[in-house]
């Protein structure tokens, strides 16, 4: 206890629950708010009030504690720092606190104003809802001068004492970051796996990162770059070299090089040199021979270096975490034995194995953190990458190797052990892409309920649990292999509703869009008329397996926009896949992107390949009987008009309700018979455009229009023209399969590139295409915070018949669809646009394959939102 307080500053740390003690009109409240927010003060007097509407209802003070310790649990557990404001001076009071710290893995701090009676009887005077009396203000200042020596002992990490209003008026408050808080250092850091003695390897692997070594007197040279070494603990024991390993690290911690977490072995070591009973197991023989030899004064600087190592460290904004055994979510960033224990342990159920070891639960399995947490202790023949985890204990003093994880890169650097220093007692067997314990995919848990996410292009996007539930049955009963779903293509929205007669789209309507938005260059693309393929290609079956995690022995796939694959049969796929590779291979791409894998956007025709039953169920069927009985019809109107002679041929007046007085025109109503035979005959001439036989590999195509994705680039920072000339170079003229999407780019300024742009689209409908998109020059194009539509269609006339019907420019059917509303279709295509990038830039950052699928999910769920089908 630090007694009668003379400085004006007390340092609390930044996470912590504050017990302010005192008696009844010590100032509390008063001294709360004029050091804490509002939003941290938690007064008991306050949560009487919501529960009875009296402050003052001590028969609610129950209520009102169960009320206040709740919101306080849930407060702390969102990392905020809470005070409880209520007069603690009962032990039992005080417990709950203590409690509660203890629950949250928090530090409990206690600041006490100890005021003189005489001035706590006299404020209590002044309030006329505080009628008990002096005998109560007695009671409770005795109660605290009991208190006060014992807070400590109690559990409070830090206590202070204001001692009369002076001081209490004097104070400063200071919130300082707690040991492990360090996330103001944001790399770039290489983290170094356990070591346990191996000097040589440790120094081999250092050069290799790029640090100066000094092998002879066991020194470090700062890197070039600024780089920072981290160890994640188990410095010594087994290997040959303890104590060269241990002169090495504390003198980079010393110099600023390098930091380091504790481990297990390392604890015990502690624990022996303070002179604690520890059994020399596991190696500790070892090093208490070797240290033996060391003088006393070395002994006691690893004593000391030891003793001031943490449990974890929570570096760059919270987005990486280094401890020895890992860390759950939930214990990141906070103080406490238990944490401590997890840290150095893991979670351990108390059982041990057929070899002696204990038994450990596979946190990994299920962690859903958002930081990366690097971590040792459990040795693997190679590093473990599971949900934004890298387990980097590869081993080395067991003859494996020695691992380093470079931050923010995620790159591996490895050195192989010279030798098996130490004969493990549990066998390391080699790894399979289907050994993990554990899957990293997404489980029902993760969006069971309304979800909000928050990707870098758009916050707050909200999936709704019905839409969830769909898009859940969707991808675990017709989705390819998850492990291969790092991307679905967004919906896309037409262009404005054109105002010009007999079109319901028109590229000027696409232009102005952009044009009013500031964009002054936008690309137009062909729209080809197939269906949408993601294609996702790995130069082997090897690079799918480490690389993307895929079990089913495959290279690569080929998916619909909703994750179904896109062919019922495998040799298909394959056999597009292999025709891709080599394409691919012939032009050099792989070498040239210095890439192993590539992830294509791409649409593939014909569009009866993956629409034939669509094209024989609807449309098909409906041409058929559509041409059958307006040929009858037409026919038997004919044949009237020419036995009439043309004439009208009147009828009575109709006797029963709904039937027309009108006398019938033959004429014009055979007209109107023609006119619809003839829109029909354009309905179906407009969807045999985009159906043709295919009979063997050589019958498809392939337009690929975006490069989404290789080996450590995302490409959505280049510009539409840069993917159009890139896909011409590397992927078409080679093989026929794979063709180039004729583009024109159009300066929106300019009336005569906007006219040239409007004749080009033109001619391509006039020659069947479906229509084109036009997309601005940036791939993601932005004015202010706004994101705009990544890309608009625009259709042609004889196209628009399919999605409309064949009629849908007679009578006053054009008028009525005019009338269409675009903003609920606008707002999908950003959101699952945001969601689609989101999920390639997580892909591309190696973090957990279940963060990827998040996005990727949450576009599926959004494709069961109710918008009408035909935009």
């Amino acid at each position: 206890m630090n007694g009668k307080n003379s400085t004006r500053t007390i340092e609390i740390p930044q996470l912590a629950v504050v017990a302010l003690i005192g008696v009844s009109g010590s100032g509390k409240s008063t001294f709360a708010r004029v050091h804490f927010k509002p939003t941290e003060i938690l007064s008991s007097d306050f949560f009487r009030g919501l529960v009875s509407d009296d402050e003052n209802d001590q028969a609610a003070s129950k209520d009102a504690f169960d009320a206040l310790f709740y919101l306080a649990g849930k407060r702390l557990g969102a990392g905020k720092l809470t005070v409880i404001d209520a007069t603690n001076v009962q032990k039992e009071a005080r417990k709950d606190v203590l409690d509660l710290a203890r629950e949250q893995n928090c530090h409990a701090i206690a600041i006490v104003l100890d005021m003189p009676e005489a001035l706590c009887r006299a404020r209590n005077a002044l309030r006329p809802d505080r009628d008990f009396g002096d005998h109560v203000i007695k009671r409770q200042a005795m109660q605290l001068r009991r208190s006060l020596r014992g807070l400590e002992r109690e559990g409070f990490r830090y206590v202070f004492v204001l001692t009369g209003e002076e001081e209490a008026h004097a104070v400063e408050i200071v919130r300082k970051p707690l040991w492990n808080d360090k996330r103001e250092e944001c790399g770039p850091f290489d983290i170094v796996g356990d070591v346990h003695g191996c000097f040589d390897e440790l120094c081999r692997l250092a050069e290799t990162l790029g640090y100066g070594v000094d092998a002879q007197n066991c020194a470090l040279t700062p890197h070039p770059q600024g780089r920072k070494l981290v160890f994640v603990g188990d410095l010594g024991e087994r290997g040959p070299a303890d104590g060269k390993v241990l002169k090495l690290v504390m003198g980079a911690v010393r110099d600023r090089i390098a930091r380091c977490v504790l481990g297990n072995h390392d604890f015990k070591l502690l624990k022996h040199l303070k002179g604690r009973q520890v059994v020399p197991s596991h190696g500790l023989d070892l090093t208490i021979g070797e240290l033996a030899n060391e003088s006393g004064e070395f002994k006691n600087d690893v004593m000391r270096f030891l003793d001031s190592l943490i449990s974890h460290y929570v570096f760059d904004g919270g987005k990486l975490v280094v401890a020895h055994a890992g860390l759950i979510e939930k214990y990141q960033g906070r103080g406490s034995g238990r944490v401590k224990d997890f840290c150095m342990f893991g979670e351990t159920n108390g059982e041990t194995d057929e070899y002696g070891l204990p038994v450990r639960a596979q946190w990994a399995n299920d962690y859903r953190g958002k930081a990366l947490v690097v971590f040792g202790h459990t040795p693997n023949p190679e590093v473990l990458n599971l949900n934004n985890t890298l387990c980097i204990d590869t081993g080395c003093v067991f003859g494996g190797k020695l691992t380093a994880c470079r931050y923010p890169e995620r790159e591996i650097v490895q050195v192989d052990a010279a030798r098996e220093y130490y004969r493990p007692v549990k066998p390391l067997l080699p790894l399979s892409p289907s050994s993990h314990s554990g899957d990293d995919t997404l489980n029902i848990d993760d969006v069971l309920h309304q979800h909000y996410f928050s990707t870098r292009l758009k916050q707050n996007i909200r999936i709704h649990e019905n839409n969830a539930m769909a898009a859940l049955e969707l991808m675990s009963r017709f989705a390819v292999d998850p492990h291969w779903l790092i991307y679905l293509p967004p919906t896309m929205s037409p262009c404005e509703t054109s105002r010009l007669e007999g079109f319901l789209e028109y590229p000027a309507e696409a232009f102005n869009y952009y044009k009013t938005r500031g964009i002054g260059q936008v690309v137009c693309e062909q729209k080809h008329m197939g269906s949408r393929a993601v294609i996702v290609l790995c130069r082997s079956a090897q690079i799918a397996a480490t690389r993307f995690g895929a079990k089913d022995g495959k290279r690569g796939v080929i998916h619909t926009r909703t994750g179904r694959s896109f062919f019922a049969d495998d040799t298909t796929e394959a056999a597009l896949l292999e025709r891709l590779d080599g394409v691919l291979t012939a032009s050099g791409f792989w070498d040239d992107f210095q890439t192993e894998w590539v992830c294509l956007d791409a649409e593939l025709m014909p569009w009866s390949a993956k629409a034939q039953q669509l094209i024989e169920d609807q449309y098909a069927a409906v041409g058929r009987a559509g041409r059958s009985g307006l040929a009858a019809a037409v026919a038997a109107i004919a044949q009237t008009v020419e036995r009439t002679g043309g004439a009208d041929t009147a009828r009575p007046t109709p006797a029963k309700p709904g039937e027309s007085s009108r006398d019938a025109d033959l004429q014009e109503l055979l007209q109107i018979s023609q006119t619809k035979q003839e829109a029909l005959a354009h309905y179906v001439d407009a969807y045999r455009v985009y159906c043709w036989r295919v009979n063997s590999i050589d019958d498809y195509r392939i337009a690929p229009f975006h490069i989404l994705a290789t080996e450590n680039k995302v490409w959505n920072a280049e510009p539409h023209v840069t993917h159009m000339e890139t896909i011409r170079r590397y992927l078409t003229g080679r093989d026929a399969v794979f063709i180039a999407t004729p583009y024109r780019v159009v300066d929106t300024l300019d009336e005569t590139s906007v006219a040239a742009g409007i004749q080009w689209w033109e001619e391509l409908i006039a020659a069947g295409n479906e229509g084109m998109v036009v997309k601005p020059r940036d791939f993601i194009a932005t004015r202010g915070n706004e994101i705009l539509q990544p890309a608009v269609k625009c259709r042609g006339r004889e196209y628009l018949r399919i999605i409309y019907g064949p009629e849908y420019t007679l009578g006053g059917n054009l008028d009525r669809l005019k009338k269409r509303a675009l903003g609920k279709k606008r707002t999908l295509a950003l959101n699952e646009f945001a969601l689609g990038m989101e999920s390639l830039e997580r892909f591309v950052r190696k973090e957990a394959l279940y963060r990827v699928h998040e996005c990727v999910f949450g576009v599926l769920a959004m494709e069961s939102e109710p918008v009408d089908p035909r935009l």
